[in-house]
C-alpha cells in the first residue's frame, strides 16, 4: 500500500484525493489544508488520514512513501524546497511549476539536485481522446506541421481566497490555465519553441468583483502562435466565456499525409441535464487520399467522469506515478518540462502586454 501524502486539499487537491481512492494498492495519509472549509471536505473524503498542520509535521510520518503538492501556484517553489532540505520523497506536484521567471533557476536547482522523482502534473497529456491523438499523430498525419488547440470553456472558479483571479499570485491566465497546452505542443511536436506571438485580455469575467478594494486582473481571452524549432506551428484559442460549447476542447493536427483531431467535453458536472447524455469524447480521422472522415468514439468510464473534472486524466495519471514510486519506472512529466511550459506562458503573457513577437 503506497501512503500519499497531500499539501494542498481544495478543490484540485480533493479530485486528487478521490482519483487516488480509486487506484487500488494506495492511500492518502495525511493532509496539509489550512482553510478550515477546505480541510473539512478533504477529511471527509480521506476520514482515516491524519490532519497536519505544517510540512515538517507531515515529513515526520515514517509511513508516508508520496507527497502531492496542489497548494495555490505561488506555493509550489517553496514547498519543493520544503521538502528537499527536510526529506526528498518522490512527488507529483500540480501545474504550473512556477509563476514567475526569478523562480526558474531555483526549479532548475531542485531538477538537478533532488534525489527522488518529481514528476509534473499535466493532466491534458492523459485525457483519453488526447492520449489516442497524441498516440496516432505521426501515423495519420505523416508529421505534424500545425497544431491548433481550442479550448472554449466557463470561467476560472472560486478558490480560496481568490488567488486565481491575479496575475500575480497565479501567473496570469497563459501560464495558470494555458500551460498544459504549450506542454501538448511540445509533445506533439517533438520540437522546441523558438518564437511566441500572443494577444490577449479580460473582456467580459469578474470586471465587477472586487477583493479588499482590488479589481481583478486575469485574462479571460486569448489568442498565441508559436514557431518551433522543425518549422512546425501551433495555435491556441481560449476563451473562457463560452460554457455552452458541446467540446471544451478542440484540437486538430495537420501533416502531408492528413489531420487527426480530439474533441473533449467539458466536466460532466456542468452538462445541463435538460440536454441529455453528456457529449462522448471522440477523435476524428481524415487523411488526403482516400479522402473521407472517420469519427472514433472515446468512452470514459463513468467513475473516473464522476471523480474530477479532467476526463478521467487524473487517474491515469496517477496510475503512472504510482508505477515511478513501486517499481522505479519512468517520470513521463519531468520538471524541464513543467518548466519549458511556464517558460512558453510567461513568454505569451510578455507578448501580449508589448505587441511584440518573443524569441527563446
Amino acid at each position: 500500500m503506497i501512503n500519499y501524502g497531500i499539501i494542498g486539499a481544495g478543490m484540485m487537491g480533493q479530485e486528487h484525493i478521490r482519483n487516488i481512492q480509486l487506484l487500488g494498492g494506495a492511500r492518502v495519509d495525511a493532509i496539509l489544508e489550512p482553510d478550515a472549509e477546505m480541510r473539512g471536505r478533504a477529511g471527509a473524503l480521506a476520514p482515516d488520514a491524519v490532519q497536519v498542520d505544517s510540512i515538517p509535521e507531515m515529513l515526520k510520518r515514517n509511513t508516508l512513501d508520496c507527497l502531492l503538492i496542489a497548494s495555490p501556484n505561488y506555493h509550489h517553489v517553496r514547498q519543493m524546497e520544503e521538502v528537499a532540505a527536510i526529506r526528498p520523497l518522490p512527488m507529483i506536484v500540480e501545474k504550473p511549476l512556477f509563476t514567475t521567471s526569478g523562480e526558474a533557476e531555483r526549479v532548475a536547482k531542485l531538477a538537478r539536485e533532488y534525489p527522488a522523482p518529481i514528476w509534473v502534473a499535466m493532466e491534458y497529456r492523459y485525457m483519453p481522446p488526447i492520449a489516442m491523438m497524441l498516440e496516432r499523430a505521426e501515423a495519420e498525419t505523416g508529421g505534424i506541421r500545425m497544431l491548433t488547440i481550442r479550448e472554449h470553456r466557463f470561467p476560472f472558479l472560486d478558490k480560496v481566497g481568490s488567488w486565481n483571479r491575479f496575475n500575480a499570485t497565479s501567473g496570469g491566465t497563459l501560464v495558470e490555465k494555458c500551460c498544459h497546452f504549450f506542454d501538448l505542443m511540445r509533445l506533439a511536436t517533438g520540437a522546441e519553441p523558438v518564437r511566441i506571438m500572443a494577444s490577449g485580455g479580460q473582456a467580459v469575467n469578474h470586471l465587477n468583483e472586487r477583493y479588499d478594494d482590488k479589481a481583478p486582473d486575469i485574462w479571460d481571452n486569448a489568442y498565441t502562435i508559436v514557431d518551433f524549432d522543425n518549422g512546425a506551428r501551433a495555435m491556441l484559442e481560449l476563451c473562457m466565456f463560452a460554457e455552452g460549447s458541446k467540446y471544451q476542447e478542440h484540437l486538430s493536427a495537420v501533416g502531408p499525409r492528413g489531420k487527426i483531431e480530439a474533441l473533449v467535453p467539458g466536466p460532466t458536472r456542468f452538462w445541463p441535464e435538460r440536454l441529455g447524455p453528456a457529449p462522448v469524447p471522440k477523435v476524428v480521422l481524415s487523411p488526403r487520399d482516400p479522402s473521407g472522415e472517420e469519427v472514433l468514439d472515446v468512452p470514459v468510464d463513468p467513475a473516473l467522469l464522476d471523480a474530477g473534472d479532467h476526463n478521467g486524466s487524473t487517474f491515469y495519471q496517477h496510475r503512472r506515478f504510482l508505477d515511478v514510486v513501486q517499481s522505479g519506472g519512468r517520470v513521463e512529466v519531468t520538471l524541464e518540462d513543467g518548466a519549458r511550459a511556464v517558460a512558453m506562458g510567461l513568454a505569451a503573457q510578455r507578448s501580449a502586454e508589448t505587441g511584440e513577437a518573443v524569441r527563446l
